[in-house]
């Protein structure tokens, strides 16, 4: 199998590329130097040049709050990126594999979502990604994968962030009021290789890490599994906050839970399990002691 895997500097590039490195698949990874998903005409060429089997998207315009300003280079990323890799990958004989986002919907259930429900996203950054969905199906053969709230030892992510404030702050107020399921880039990874080789019906799928939790749930968690890996860890104390005291430009989804049982059911692919995993990532992140 040959993957053409673009975004290969994000953490989910990179954690995709952890997974691969030990397969015999041959792998071509593209960091945004290497191949500009807004540029048609480069990926056109990229991609005819490598002739993947599958093309794993994991390129993606993420600032939520930035997106409702920078409205055209998040739409350039996360619409017509990923129309061009659609066309491109039907050149090609390709599939496409594209990963979305909970924040398609708008939160009001207090259900987890199916791929089925309607999406309706609020703001700038959940609209983009929802047309990105609508270009991923231009692909004959596609797999649209909707996660939520990754983290992992690479990038910009609440756990990184989180562990640095600890250092910096005493007390930390942390949204209690959002609910959805924290995803290991790893988790989401392991699930997207699994995808790439069982190939199964194009469409729409749910993964995620397993059991919901706040924002406030996760910073305890996190704290907790610091606390095991470092003696020195400092704790600061949490206190939970709702959204509307902790001011942003687009409102997050109060609940954006993902069902994962289509893709258990059709993919044989279980969710992942971000407990499990943070441990392991606090003994990457921190100083043992």
């Amino acid at each position: 199998m040959k993957l053409l895997v673009t975004g290969a500097n994000g953490q989910l590039g990179r954690c995709l590329l952890d997974r691969l490195a030990d397969s015999d698949d041959r792998v071509v990874a593209l960091g945004r130097d290497g191949l500009d998903i807004t540029d048609r005409s480069g990926v056109n060429a990229r991609v005819m040049a490598v002739r993947p089997n599958i093309i794993v998207n994991a390129a993606a315009y993420t600032s939520v709050d930035r997106a409702e300003t920078d409205r055209e280079t998040a739409w350039a990323v996360n619409a017509e990126g990923v129309e061009h890799l659609a066309r491109a990958a039907n050149r090609a004989g390709a599939a496409l594999v594209h990963v979305s986002t909970d924040y398609v919907f708008d939160g009001t259930l207090r259900r987890p979502y199916l791929e089925s429900d309607m999406a309706n996203p609020v703001g700038v950054y959940g609209a983009s990604k929802l047309a990105g969905e609508q270009a991923a199906r231009l692909a004959d053969r596609h797999l649209v994968v909707r996660t939520a709230w990754l983290f992992s030892e690479y990038g910009h992510n609440f756990l990184r962030t989180i562990i640095r404030l600890a250092h910096e702050r005493d007390t930390l107020s942390i949204v209690d009021d959002q609910v959805g399921t924290p995803t290991y880039a790893g988790d989401l990874a392991e699930a997207l290789v699994a995808l790439c080789r069982g190939r199964p019906e194009s469409g729409v799928y749910h993964f995620s890490g397993g059991e919901p939790c706040s924002w406030f749930g996760f910073a305890q968690a996190i704290f907790a599994a610091c606390s095991q890996v470092s003696d020195t860890f400092p704790s600061p104390r949490l206190v939970p906050i709702a959204s509307s005291d902790f001011p942003a430009p687009v409102q997050r989804p109060a609940y954006s839970v993902l069902d994962g049982g289509k893709l258990r059911r059709e993919a044989g692919v279980p969710p992942g399990n971000w407990r499990r995993a943070l441990v392991p990532l606090c003994r990457k992140i921190l100083p043992t002691g």
